[in-house]
């Protein structure tokens, strides 16, 4: 059952990520098999002006590598922008996230460091409002690993949905399993001051097989803020299905925008078409 009250009244968003390398946008296969998709810059204004709700950046190699988030890219990517710009990537003090507001972007997306410092949430939401906080859970399905937490498992034992999904969370670009239950790790990163959660499932991911609308379902069941899903998009039924069944409160794409599969128009007039102003 849907309980995030305040997301009830927001406007449904599709958002436009860049995950990029080495300065270039990429993509790829349940995070493998990455190929060229082109300049962030170019990529995210073309996405805007093509009537993408906000613009997510991503530098996915930053954590792996041991370096901070590309500000010369992000900057430049700010400068042409005119909706909303969420960054992450390799952002693990609250210095970081410092310089990523002051290149331009509106809120940071933090993942492998959150789980590494939960304090770090509640540093960036006491700075700068929780509504500039996302908490970034790369998620995978784990039916032959038991890590429900305790009071999930009792939940579990009575409602198989949605605390009774396993999926495992995982850090480092999606490379290291964290030991730790999405579903529980939503709820504690929301107690901590984040603003949002963009959930990837990592089974889906470039797949274009549709997003994981059980365990999107499972992680807005859980917490009262908005949830962004993302992993899976190949066609506009399924930004509709994720927002029906998933509860999803936006959507988000990357391969079926940058390799010119979908236009973002024809996603908003199917989702106003379907009751989603």
């Amino acid at each position: 059952m849907r309980t995030s009250a305040n997301s009830e009244d927001l406007t449904r968003r599709i958002i436009a990520c860049l995950d990029v390398d080495a300065g270039r946008v990429v993509k790829g296969v349940q995070f493998e098999q990455l190929r060229d998709a082109g300049d962030p810059a170019e990529l995210a204004e073309l996405h805007a002006a093509a009537g993408a709700d906000e613009i997510v950046l991503l530098d996915i190699t930053a954590t792996a590598e041991g370096r901070g988030t590309l500000i010369e890219t992000v900057r430049s990517t700010a400068r042409r922008l005119f909706v909303p710009f969420t960054v992450g990537g390799g952002i693990r003090t609250l210095a970081d996230a410092s310089a990523i507001f002051d290149a331009g972007a509106d809120k940071v997306a933090i993942n492998s460091a959150a789980i590494a410092a939960p304090e770090l949430i509640s540093q960036i939401a006491a700075r700068f409002g929780s509504q500039a906080v996302i908490v970034a859970i790369d998620a995978k399905r784990s039916p032959e690993k038991n890590i429900l937490s305790a009071k999930d498992a009792e939940d579990a034992r009575e409602n198989p949905e949605p605390a009774g999904i396993l999926a495992e969370v995982f850090v480092h670009g999606g490379r290291k399993p964290a030991g730790r239950h999405a579903v529980e790790w939503a709820r504690e990163a929301q107690e901590r001051g984040a603003g949002e959660i963009l959930l990837t499932s990592m089974d889906r991911d470039g797949t274009r097989s549709g997003f994981d609308c059980p365990l999107t379902a499972a992680i807005a069941g859980a917490v009262t803020i908005p949830v962004i899903a993302s992993g899976g998009a190949g066609s506009p039924e399924h930004f509709v299905e994720v927002f029906i069944t998933g509860h999803a409160d936006a959507a988000l794409a990357a391969s079926i925008f940058h390799f010119g599969t979908q236009a973002v128009a024809d996603l908003n007039s199917l989702c106003w078409l379907r009751g989603f102003p």
